[in-house]
């Protein structure tokens, strides 16, 4: 398989299947941006990432029409990037986190506002936090909770249940907030 090639798939359209030196296992992924993308493990052939392809086609299609429904739900978020304000967006950005990085007693190395396509955010082993500049656009609680879950991860660098016990005090039911932030998709 060549590195990359894009395949109209019957009932889907088009997709993109990519060989993947990290993919385990065959990945689908369905983003705004990007549409339907396959990371494709070496040693799996065109021919069977197209076969399991066509047998996941309900379940791509109702991630399409989840994804369609979100644009229209949460429309601005799908604004290109390009028409943010990235001096305002960095600067709230970085003053919410100082706000809440205070209040709660938070340490942080650096800070990087970034337009990134998979996560809202991230913390590295040095406490450095990266924040998705389209967090702007989320409502209030979900921007915190995200900045919140990332200054949490400067003393629990794990997903483990005594993160989201530690990430419960400040945001109340994390897992809830978790499960709504994924409604708003990134792409």
């Amino acid at each position: 398989m060549r590195k990359s090639t894009i395949i109209d798939v019957e009932r889907v359209g088009p997709v993109l299947f990519e060989s993947s030196k990290r993919a385990k296992h065959l990945n689908i992924s369905v983003m705004p941006s990007r549409g339907v993308r396959v990371a494709v493990p070496y040693g799996v052939s065109l021919e069977k990432a197209i076969r399991i392809i066509r047998s996941k086609i309900t379940w791509i299609q109702k991630s399409l029409d989840k994804m369609e429904q979100a644009k229209r739900k949460f429309g601005a978020l799908y604004i290109n990037s390009m028409d943010i304000d990235r001096t305002f967006a960095r600067k709230q950005l970085i003053t919410r986190l100082n706000e809440l990085s205070e209040k709660y007693g938070f340490m942080y190395n650096r800070v990087f506002i970034r337009n990134q396509r998979t996560v809202w955010g991230s913390c590295s082993n040095r406490n450095n936090i990266n924040l998705n500049i389209k967090l702007i656009c989320l409502p209030r609680k979900l921007m915190d909770y995200v900045i919140l879950h990332e200054l949490v991860h400067t003393r629990i660098k794990s997903h483990s249940q005594a993160f989201w016990n530690e990430l419960d005090r400040f945001v109340g039911n994390a897992k809830k907030k978790s499960t709504l932030l994924r409604e708003y998709g990134l792409g």
